[in-house]
């Protein structure tokens, strides 16, 4: 009996071996591009402050070696005056993230990079755009929190819909 248990645990261990050991670490996390422009200050300074907020986000993700991925958060804010029309500012900032992930494969990997990674850095995405805007002079632009799972399924399905699969890594 106690042989058979013996061989059972070998078996398991063996069986672990093969498997790629699981790793998920964040190497580093930085801003990659970032830009402010105010361009009809200092007259916006002048007028009530009416804002219309355009907030564009995009996400994309690159295998810069093994297992380590670069994953990188595009946020594009416009503020407008609402009744003008005119630009208060646009703020724009590229947040990056070098990730080390082995184990993960297919779908699954995909998923961590177009989700997950992201979801990672937004807070750090959201921090430096509002210290930008208020340090443009303009009140803090409190982005709210997005659901990236959400902003995945809705491109999985679009590649879908054209027949093709959206790979996260280029």
């Amino acid at each position: 009996m106690a042989e058979e248990n013996n061989q059972s645990a070998d078996g398991q261990a063996a069986g672990q071996q093969d498997k790629p050991q699981l790793q998920f670490a964040v190497q580093r996390i930085y801003v990659k591009d970032i830009s402010f422009e105010a361009p009809n200050s200092p007259a916006v300074f002048q007028q009530p402050f009416k804002p219309k907020v355009g907030l564009n986000l995009d996400t994309t993700s690159t295998q810069v070696g093994d297992g380590l991925y670069e994953v990188t958060i595009k946020v594009t804010a416009q503020v407008t005056h609402s009744e003008e029309g005119t630009t208060s500012f646009l703020a724009e900032l590229e947040q990056a993230g070098l990730f080390r992930i082995t184990g993960i494969e297919g779908e699954q990997l995909d998923h961590t990079l177009g989700a997950f990674c992201p979801n990672v850095l937004f807070p750090y995405a959201r921090e430096c755009i509002d210290n930008l805007v208020n340090r443009g002079g303009f009140p803090p632009l409190m982005l709210s929190p997005v659901n990236f799972e959400a902003i995945y399924a809705r491109k999985k399905q679009r590649a879908a819909e054209q027949g093709q699969d959206a790979p996260a890594t280029q």
